[in-house]
């Protein structure tokens, strides 16, 4: 029978890994109906759960599933002692608490998009999960535990993916990533439109400081060789004046 019950859970688990790109550590999201079962019939739930899935998993809860627990009779102490080791995931509904369906089922939104698991006994919350795609359920009976089958609305999902109707989840991250990368999604165009603001710092010390004057270059002193040589012009008498004079202008003679 547990072989069985193994084949089953491998054969379901193998379904939304490839159909809805679950991958582990298996997210489960336990309510306080599933803890006070598992107390009863004597279930260790961090032993033997990852043992039937056959992989690794992480167990979490909200805070609207331990306020229930608190507010409840006191014979569900023990679970909510059982919900207290688990991670507490945040839900918006952190100021005005919720009852734990109602809550689970806005973790989940309309397509599961962070994959997880959900763990309750509760029969109501169970139905509601059926309507939504690629959501697989855990539950307790005859001190056992149970992975459900896919539901129809899982089934028919991925036999409309697989007729083109829909974009399986797989396909619509690889196209957002296209988007992304050509800068066609809105975020990179936001972000192209705002301009960033710069920040006002102080101004550089450096830039207050004076500009020191640059002296002038000095014009290399000229040796004794290189000084031009005055032109002294001989003083002529005025006798050897009229003689040259004379010379000059023979008519005159």
């Amino acid at each position: 029978m547990k072989i069985k019950r193994q084949k089953h859970a491998k054969k379901t688990i193998s379904f939304y890994k490839y159909n809805f790109c679950f991958r582990e550590p298996f997210q489960i999201l336990i309510d306080g109906t599933f803890c006070q079962a598992a107390l009863k019939n004597k279930i260790q739930i961090k032993e033997q759960l990852p043992k039937y899935l056959m992989g690794e998993v992480q167990f979490c809860t909200t805070n609207c599933a331990l306020k229930e627990l608190e507010t409840l009779a006191k014979d569900l102490y023990g679970a909510k002692l059982i919900l207290q080791r688990f991670q507490i995931r945040k839900c918006k509904h952190v100021k005005d608490p919720v009852p734990a369906s109602e809550c689970l089922l806005s973790m989940l939104g309309e397509t599961n998009p962070h994959h997880y698991f959900i763990a309750t006994q509760d029969q109501e919350l169970t139905k509601a999960l059926k309507k939504i795609p690629g959501v697989p359920l855990l539950y307790i009976i005859l001190n056992t535990m149970v992975l459900d089958k896919p539901s129809e609305r899982s089934l028919k999902h991925v036999e409309a993916v697989q007729l083109g109707e829909l974009v399986s989840p797989s396909q619509q991250s690889s196209i957002k990533a296209l988007k992304e990368k050509e800068g066609l999604s809105k975020d990179s165009n936001d972000r192209r439109g705002k301009k960033r603001k710069r920040k006002s710092s102080n101004p550089n010390p450096l830039s207050c400081l004076k500009k020191k004057k640059k002296p002038m270059p000095q014009q290399p002193k000229k040796t004794d060789g290189e000084k031009k040589k005055r032109s002294r012009q001989r003083k002529r008498r005025p006798a050897e004046a009229k003689e040259a004079a004379v010379s000059s202008n023979p008519t005159t003679a």
